[in-house]
Formats: C-alpha cells, structure tokens, sequence
C-alpha cells in the first residue's frame, strides 16, 4: 500500500477531529457514518473543488499553494501552531533537503548565555530536543540520575523525550506525566514537519513508537503544538514537590538551539534551588 504521505494524514485527522456543528454549514444534524466533516464539506468550506482536495487527502496531489493551504487552515479552524505545520508539511514537497544528519553541537553564543545564568536551573536544548549543556542546577533538577558530564559528549547527551518514555526515574519526576508526555510528542510532531528529511530524528520517532505504547498513541492523534513556556509539576528526590515555571529563549544564530530557564514557585529565599543541588549526590549512592 502507497503511504499516502504526512500532509494526507495530518488533513484527514484534523477533518474527523472538527465537528460539523462548530461550522457554518447547514444540515450538520444529518446521520453520519464518521465523526467529523466530510470531504465534499471541507471543499465547500475552503472554496476548492472536491475532486482537488480528495487527491490532497489521498496523497495524489502533494503540491497545494500556500494559498488553498491557508484556505484549508481556515475551513478546518486550525490553531496558528497547526497552520505553521500544515505548510511545513507542504513546502516539505518543494524545498530541499538542508537538515544536518550528524549529532548537534551546542553553538558558542548559546554556551556563552548559559555560563551567564548561574542561580537558576537552565539548560540547552537542541531541535531533537537533546540536552546539548546544561548548568549545574539544571542537570539536578531534570536528571539528576545522570553523570554531570553527560551533554558533553555525543554517545551520552540526554534525549529529553527518551528519558520522559523510557526512563523509569525520569518519568517520575512529573507529577501530571499525561500532559508533559503530550506536550513533548505534540512539538515532536511539528518539528518533524520542519525537518522531514532528520533521520536521526525519523528514527528517534520510530524507535519511541516501538517501545512505548503511551508514545504510539499519542504520536497517532496528530496533535501538533509549540512549546515556549509553561509549567512542570514535579516530585524531586531533593527539593520535594515543587511547581516549576520555564521559558525557552532560540538563539538568534542557531534558531533550532534553545536556551530553557526554570524559575521554582514559592521559593523567596532560595532554599529549594539549593536543595535540587542534593539529588545528584544522593542518586549516586544508588547506582
């Protein structure tokens, strides 16, 4: 069978995920076989003909301009994030391919801005989402399991969504592990649109899918999301349970490097983020 490709998919599932009463269409109450709106619905909504966007869903067709995408967008009542990856799905097709295949290296820039933030947990994350540095608080805080020295060399960074899968310690550092492993495969999802032709990270996903079912299901509801700040809940083997508050900052030379930065809540005098600092010592002593 011919993969009809991830823009067919991606326009399939956004199409059984909106209901038709949420449309401006008449006769949504109609019986229906499936959930979500028909082709010929979508057609009709976009202003494209039926025939056109069934080969788009199909795979046949795999050269949409950026304006029927946007048309497209608009009909299915995509979210900004989700219309970035339907065009990047798209332009996949017409651009190519530039993605660097080797292991990533932490650029001097950002290096520099993480030597710079010393009193809060911070580290660097390449587009794979590897840990490429990290300081001292933000090695305790996210895997204090592991040996300091990990990001430094290619064969041992840390790969934030194989640690959050398939690393029993690390998974049971979050409190709400549901929403962070959705989160995670959610960016997953729309950076593998912005670089289709990584094979490292092809194989990452594949890998993920094969060993771990939560990874699998989630990968397969084709959620996509962007991810620049929010909030972890965790239980950490130093600091207790603490609610952890992250920005991500992209370098502006290396736009797919990002520097992270928690901030603990409730922590006026510090004394938490200090605490982080223990877990690393006291893991040692189990391993």
């Amino acid at each position: 069978m011919n993969d009809p490709g991830d823009l067919a998919v991606f326009l399939r599932a956004k199409r059984a995920a909106l209901p038709p009463e949420d449309t401006p269409l008449n006769g949504f109450g109609v019986r229906r076989r499936v959930p979500g709106l028909r082709r010929e619905e979508v057609a009709q909504l976009a202003g494209v003909s039926v025939t056109y966007y069934t080969r788009l869903e199909q795979g046949h067709s795999r050269h949409a301009s950026d304006e029927v995408l946007l048309a497209l967008a608009r009909a299915l009542q995509l979210s900004v994030t989700e219309t970035e990856h339907l065009l990047d799905l798209a332009r996949a097709k017409r651009i190519p391919a530039t993605a660097d295949h080797g292991p990533e290296t932490v650029s001097p820039n950002a290096r520099t801005l993480l030597s710079l933030v010393a009193t809060r947990p911070a580290i660097i994350l390449g587009r794979r989402n590897d840990v490429l540095a990290w300081n001292d608080l933000g090695h305790a805080l996210i895997a204090p399991h592991l040996p300091a020295d990990a990001p430094d060399h290619p064969s041992t960074q840390p790969s934030l969504p194989r640690l959050l899968f398939l690393d029993p310690q690390a998974r049971a550092l979050y409190r709400d592990w549901g929403k962070e492993a959705a989160d995670y495969v959610a960016y997953l999802r729309l950076i593998s649109g912005k670089y289709p032709d990584d094979e490292v990270l092809t194989r990452m996903i594949g890998e993920l899918c094969v060993k771990d079912d939560d990874f699998a299901a989630l990968w397969a509801s084709g959620r996509v999301g962007e991810c620049v700040a929010g909030t972890k809940h965790m239980i950490h083997p130093g600091a207790g349970h603490v609610t952890v508050d992250f920005q991500l900052w992209a370098q502006s030379d290396r736009p797919d490097q990002r520097l992270e930065i928690y901030e603990l809540r409730n922590d006026p005098d510090d004394s938490r983020v200090r605490a982080l600092l223990t877990a690393p010592a006291l893991l040692a002593g189990t391993r």
